[in-house]
């Protein structure tokens, strides 16, 4: 072993110790800066403290100053390793116990960095960010200036990078976001109502018209011939604010009776005619997608569409409650009777829907995957039209179909359509062990 004189010990344990500072500072930078809320960053724009408007000044470009803090901070982490190697050489010279002694410097050195130049700096950084970006902002502007070639370079090459990704296309799909919604919700205090209103803002702009729809079955639509105290009977028993009205057929919609439009004269005689205060009805198609929808209503001050099909016909009924319903879910009103309820709940693997239940609020209430039946359910968007689908003919009352974890039981049926079914929400273990089988 070389003996060194004690200023070669004094003078580099002196240099390792500011490098250790300096790599902590720069550590912890990133945290503290990286971690400022919107509000906080504005607060720093506008202050009349130096160090927090050079925070402002450092965040204009974010991706300089991330630049920046990795190489300033690479830099020096490699310098206290090149500076302690050199020492422990020299101290130790070419002697054939070099090999140990530089084995425990790499030991010593690396725990010193992870714990004195990342950990503990990053830790703090977190709990007191303001404090510590503003202690750091005048050195990281220095070094900002220092680094720039370099840090230009770095953004350059991740720029290219980044191009060439979105060239791919790597998108989230709904699927992928709904998967990181559950993990999240599980880590956080969130209620089912919560849970599910997030859901709903992510599935929001992939639902078309026709998922969401009342159908044409379900319209309760006025005559234009009807006259005028009849009308009044009809408007009484409904308790809607809009209906639509149809001449000859259902598929010929003259317009929209606006409730309160009839106020006014309430005290007339029978021959008024009614039809002069019909407004001009809003047709959609099948396919489009409700969020587009719902600007539409925004923007044209209208409530209620008519859905069409490719030829014209009328499909079904979609109006703005039908809307908001698939972010905030079922809203009832005074007239709402809450007696027709569209299914009963068994227990929590059975229950018991009316056939002309929409898929989208099938899947939902038994919390299923929205596309687990795209590959069968053809153009059908009822439960009982993928019944029909998958069984290829009008099943009779009794008969089961199973499809993946679900066993569908045919209760009341008549000569058109599926009226009831009971459904058996398999287990993951019983579809296991039924596949294995």
């Amino acid at each position: 072993m070389a003996e060194m004189p004690f200023s070669f010990f004094l003078l580099n344990g002196i240099v390792l110790l500011v490098l250790l500072i300096l790599s902590g500072l720069i550590s912890g930078s990133e945290v503290a800066f990286f971690s400022l809320t919107h509000d906080q960053i504005s607060n720093c724009k506008n202050s009349n403290d130096k160090g927090e408007r050079r925070i402002s000044r450092l965040l204009y470009d974010p991706k300089r100053l991330l630049a920046t803090i990795l190489i300033a901070n690479n830099l020096i982490n490699i310098f206290i390793v090149t500076i302690s190697t050199f020492a422990t050489w020299k101290i130790v010279g070419p002697q054939g116990r070099e090999g140990v002694a530089i084995a425990i410097l790499t030991v010593t050195i690396t725990t010193l960095i992870i714990f004195f130049g990342e950990i503990i700096p990053k830790v703090y950084a977190n709990h007191n960010g303001i404090g510590f970006a503003k202690r750091t902002s005048g050195l990281l502007i220095f070094m900002d200036k220092f680094f720039r070639p370099a840090s230009w370079f770095l953004m350059a090459v991740t720029g290219l990078i980044e191009k060439r990704m979105e060239k791919k296309g790597y998108n989230l799909s709904v699927e992928e976001i709904n998967q990181a919604l559950e993990i999240s919700v599980e880590k956080e205090a969130v209620t089912e109502e919560e849970k599910g209103i997030l859901k709903g803002i992510v599935n929001f702009g992939t639902l078309s018209v026709k998922q969401v729809m009342k159908s044409r079955m379900d319209i309760t639509s006025i005559d234009i011939e009807t006259d005028f105290h009849e009308l009044m009977n009809q408007v009484n028993k409904t308790g809607y604010s809009r209906i639509p009205v149809f001449n000859e057929t259902i598929d010929k919609i003259e317009g929209i009776l606006y409730i309160k439009d009839l106020l006014p004269h309430l005290d007339n005689e029978e021959g008024f005619d009614w039809r002069t205060l019909l407004r001009e009805g809003y047709f959609v198609p099948e396919s489009k997608k409700i969020d587009d929808l719902f600007k539409d209503f925004q923007e044209k001050q209208v409530h209620m569409a008519i859905v069409v099909d490719e030829y014209g016909g009328t499909s079904g009924l979609i109006t703005m409650e039908d809307v908001i319903e698939e972010i905030v879910g079922e809203i009832n009103d005074e007239f709402d009777d809450e007696s027709e309820i569209s299914y009963q709940k068994v227990d929590d693997q059975t229950f018991i829907f009316e056939g002309k239940t929409s898929l989208n609020d099938f899947c939902k209430i038994v919390d299923a995957d929205s596309s687990a039946f795209d590959e069968v359910k053809g153009e059908s968007e009822s439960l009982g039209g993928l019944l029909l689908e998958i069984n290829s003919v009008l099943p009779h009352a009794g008969e089961k179909i199973s499809f993946d974890r679900f066993l569908f039981t045919i209760v009341a049926v008549d000569m058109k359509r599926i009226k009831k079914v009971k459904v058996y929400i398999k287990s993951q273990k019983q579809n296991v062990a039924q596949v294995n089988k």
